[in-house]
């Protein structure tokens, strides 16, 4: 049994799809565990780009299952676009599997969002619009739709009218909306369970079956670990637990079967959306890293904040999830910019801490502490450690002596081939 999970170990976007791309070649199974279409994995194969929302990013591969699990909530309507446009491009969908007991966002599940992000005015959190947070929200509540509800239309239209008649008591005491028709709602997404149907399983028992037969999963993580609901700068996160612990919940397969846990971590920092961002950098060099960088949503095109490698916020990561390796990306960002710094503490007040604060208002008023290095020229053309500028090396082995945790994976470029792997996963 070797089982290998990838995790976003700084505020997502770290380029997770990427890794998963890589790996899938050494798994069966790919399972998407958390989250909702707020989360993009861009891959780029062959000079073509590929966005991925839902579907896990194996569905490039031949001959590889890919598996939505329970712990993701799903847009019926955009994952069944992602599908065809997965189809459109030579790429079938026939070995995607879905588990019935994944929630489905619903349309008052996407306009609660908006109302919800108005209301908050100055105060608002930065969510994309999707209904994510309300779908978990239901969810948590026992009010929610899920994929085995959509698919049986009798006991779909009793559980929706049920529901829906709360949400429009509601909508329409809290934000004046007009409320929300149930036949409408009924008629469209009935369509969407009769095509999504034929790929619906028992998700849990379909995992653990293939365990059992010795298949090799991949687990496909959605956003990061600093976005993580419990164990992130809340309430400045996302809706679902984004760690480690989110694998076993999300998916139904134990943790003493995960054998490794990657995480990944850009050679810089980014976030989107609002919250504390202690290595944020608002001149020059941040400009530059978000223009090279190409930083921004691969969903919502928002411009992302940049900043130096947060070693705190990534030896945290290491803990809350028990990282066995770490997987650099975007290394090639860096090229030419010379001095690099990384934070490897904080001030608080006055005090030096080496730790990132639970206490949001704590962490706002922390101030990085940056050791500098020496910068590389360039890593075009680096196809090996041998062949890595050793100011790259010296990078790699700063960040692993202060987590304690050794670097797989260096990507070089947007590309497949623009990739080293130190070791894989998979194999030992």
């Amino acid at each position: 049994m070797n089982n290998v999970a990838i995790i976003g170990a700084q505020w997502g976007d770290e380029g997770k799809g990427k890794i998963v791309d890589l790996l899938t070649d050494s798994a069966d199974i790919v399972v998407r565990f958390q989250g909702g279409s707020n989360a993009g994995h861009t891959l780029v194969v062959n000079g073509e780009k590929f966005i991925f929302k839902l579907i896990p990013s194996g569905m490039l591969h031949k001959n590889k299952i890919c598996l939505i699990g329970p712990g993701v909530v799903i847009d019926p309507k955009g994952l069944l676009d992602e599908m065809a446009n997965l189809e459109k491009h030579g790429y079938p969908v026939d070995s995607l599997k879905i588990s019935g007991t994944t929630h489905v966002i619903m349309p008052y599940h996407r306009e609660m969002d908006v109302l919800l992000e108005q209301k908050r005015g100055a105060k608002k959190i930065g969510t994309t619009g999707r209904g994510i947070g309300p779908a978990y929200e239901s969810k948590i509540g026992r009010r929610g739709i899920r994929v085995w509800d959509l698919i049986n239309p009798e006991q779909f239209k009793q559980k929706l009218m049920d529901i829906v008649i709360d949400v429009n008591d509601y909508v329409k005491s809290v934000f004046n909306h007009k409320g929300f028709d149930i036949d409408k709602i009924y008629d469209e997404y009935s369509v969407y369970g009769e095509k999504i149907k034929k790929y619906v399983v028992e998700g849990p028992l379909f995992l653990n079956n293939e365990i059992n037969k010795n298949k090799k999963l991949l687990f496909e993580g959605a956003q990061g670990t600093m976005l993580d609901v419990d164990h992130g700068t809340y309430p400045f996160v996302t809706s679902s637990n984004t760690t480690a612990g989110g694998i076993c919940t999300g998916s139904g397969v134990a943790p003493t079967k995960i054998n490794e846990i990657i995480g990944v971590s850009k050679a810089y920092t980014t976030r989107v959306g609002e919250g504390p961002f202690p290595t944020e950098l608002f001149d020059e060099t941040g400009n530059k890293i978000r223009s090279v960088g190409a930083e921004f949503g691969s969903v919502t095109g928002r411009p992302r904040r940049c900043g130096w490698l947060d070693l705190v916020a990534l030896k945290y990561s290491v803990m809350i999830n028990g990282l066995t390796g770490i997987a650099i990306t975007k290394a090639d960002v860096l090229d030419g910019i010379g001095k690099i710094k990384l934070a490897t503490s904080y001030s608080l007040d006055g005090k030096k801490i080496d730790y990132v604060p639970s206490n949001l208002p704590e962490f706002e008023r922390c101030k990085p502490n940056f050791e500098e290095i020496e910068g590389w020229k360039t890593l075009t053309g680096a196809k090996d450690t041998q062949s890595l500028p050793k100011e790259m090396k010296n990078y790699i082995k700063y960040i692993e002596s202060y987590t304690g945790v050794k670097v797989y994976i260096l990507s070089i470029g947007a590309d497949r081939e623009q990739t080293i792997v130190f070791k894989n996963p998979f194999k030992g």
